[in-house]
Parts: structure tokens; sequence; C-alpha cells
């Protein structure tokens, strides 16, 4: 199988998505994964110097997509509908058969022995881009403590996937909805003080 230089980089990385993502990042050895891009071994360290820089690849082509999609997700016309409508997204999301997690905690969590891997501090970039994302999201929405309120809505959005692919039960992210819902809307109440309710969209 022939193509240019970035094409074969890039089905290289798609082999390494499909693997890391669907058995795990330990499980995926470098051969079946050049075997499942149609390169050799030497081919794929050309690209990749190592397994371990592959994997810091493949969860950098993550971040961006990942980041899109979940403002994609948050559509409304306030903040608290657009936070309802991320959770309500994700909740559909976490019901595909392919789905089974978030690939920068999986990779944080099957990489702990080894603190100094690159995609440790790749995933953890991720993760303060998609707090620092919600934070401007919060102030210019004129939400109270928009810090505070970024890095909660972080631990019912990672608590809320975690305890779905624990249970197989998405129930836990309508659970998590609901609760950063009700935060966020005493956090910016109406303008006669009361605490709107966003009820969720039965066409999900």
């Amino acid at each position: 199988m022939r193509g240019t230089s970035s094409q074969t980089r890039e089905r290289i990385l798609q082999a390494a998505d499909d693997l890391f993502y669907g058995e795990g990042i330990r499980s995926a050895g470098v051969d079946v994964i050049a075997a499942r891009a149609g390169v050799t071994k030497r081919t794929l360290y050309y690209h990749f110097k190592s397994k371990d820089d592959l994997i810091a690849a493949y969860l950098r082509s993550r971040h961006q997509p990942t980041l899109d999609r979940y403002a994609a997700w948050a559509a409304g016309t306030d903040v608290a509908e657009q936070i309802s409508a991320m959770f309500l997204r994700l909740e559909a999301w976490a019901q595909r058969a392919t789905w089974k997690g978030c690939p920068f905690a999986r990779a944080v969590a099957e990489l702990q022995a080894w603190p100094d891997h690159p995609a440790l501090t790749v995933a953890a970039g991720h993760k303060g881009a998609f707090e620092t994302w919600l934070r401007a999201r919060f102030i210019a929405a004129g939400v109270s403590d928009p810090d505070i309120r970024a890095r909660q809505i972080m631990v019912l959005l990672d608590g809320a996937i975690t305890q779905t692919l624990i249970h197989h039960d998405p129930r836990y992210v309508a659970a998590a909805r609901e609760a950063a819902v009700a935060l966020l809307a005493s956090s910016n109440p109406a303008p006669d003080g009361s605490i709107r309710q966003v009820e969720a969209d039965p066409s999900e």
C-alpha cells in the first residue's frame, strides 16, 4: 500500500487510533498496528520513533476533534441550556456500541506506572484546554466564580463518563446533567432571582 509520506503517517495514526481506543494502549502492539496500517515496522518507526511517541501522537490527534465535538454539542440560548445539551448529546454518544469512554482518561489510567510518559502530558494538556474552554464560556455568560464552575463541570463530566463505562448505564450522564444544570442555574439566576430548570429535549 503506497501513498505520500503524510498519507502513510495518517494511515499509521488511524490504525493506532482504532487499536489503542478499541483494545487498549498496552494490548495493541507495534506489529499489529503496522499490519493494520499496511506498512512495515521499519516504516512505522520512520514516522514515529517509538511506541510511546505513537501513543502521544494518537492523543494529540484526538485533542482538537474532541473539543470541536463538545463545542458543537453545546447549543442553546443560555449557558445552562448549552451545558445541558452537551450532556444530552454525550448520553446518546455513550450508547454507541463502539464507545469506550474518554481516550485521554483511559490512557492516563494505563500509563500511571510511567509518570514521565509523553502521553500523560498530552492528556493533561487536553483536559486543561477543555476546562479553559468552559471557563471562557462561563465568563462570557456572566456565571459567578467561572474558575470553580469550570472545574466542577469537568468533575461531573469525567465522573459521568467513568461511571457509565463501569456500569454500562448512560443514566449516570443524565444524573450529571441534572447536577450541572442546577449548579449553573444557581450561579446565574434569572432576573427575578428564581432558578430556571432546563428540561431534557425529548427529541434527543
